[in-house]
């Protein structure tokens, strides 16, 4: 039993986390926790523009942890392979934040800080026109198991730059945790 429970519980709220979860992540069980999102949302009051908004990057977000974690295990034999990651969902006022965190191999590493600085450079403009030409030429990311929009997606939405830290764990592993405000409005 964790002696302090209440201390972290305190130490979550006053850091205004409204859901954290760290573990084993597969696409049935995210549809609870995307459900609990979706209804939490709804009772926030806020425009369904910024509901659209702050559900879509949390979806792009753990669909990024499901799709490139590089720590895996077995959570029961019915889901079978599990990414392994954290994910927390909170608010500061209007501002809602979004943190995700998972091991990733170390030779997508680079391509994800390219991609991710390339996009902190453009204004939101720049982002849609880069978005047009990944569609028209494609996917450029050697390890990419999907369209490799995850990130332009996010870029679209977020209010503020996609923050970032790749830290190397060992010669093949690093950790990345990604954290994105979206500002919300109020209906």
């Amino acid at each position: 039993m964790i002696s302090d429970f209440q201390k972290y519980t305190k130490e979550f709220k006053d850091l205004n986390i409204n859901i954290f979860y760290s573990g084993p992540m597969w696409n049935d069980g995210i549809k609870g926790i995307s459900e609990m999102v979706k209804i939490s949302l709804s009772h926030e009051g806020l425009s369904v523009k910024t509901s659209k908004a702050i559900f879509s990057v949390f979806i792009e977000q753990i669909t990024n942890v499901l799709m490139y974690s590089a720590e895996k295990g077995v959570f029961s034999p019915k889901s079978g392979e599990a990414s392994i990651g954290t994910m927390i969902l909170g608010n500061k006022g209007k501002v809602y934040f979004m943190q995700t965190g998972n091991a990733i191999s170390n030779k997508g590493a680079l391509f994800i800080k390219d991609r991710i600085d390339h996009l902190n450079r453009l204004d939101k403009e720049g982002i849609r026109q880069f978005y047009k030409e990944m569609l028209r030429s494609g996917d450029d990311n050697p390890d990419s198991k999907g369209a490799g929009l995850g990130f332009i997606e996010i870029a679209k939405r977020v209010t503020a730059p996609i923050e970032y830290k790749i830290e190397p764990i060992n010669d093949e592993i690093s950790y990345f945790s990604m954290y994105v405000e979206v500002a919300g409005e109020v209906e």
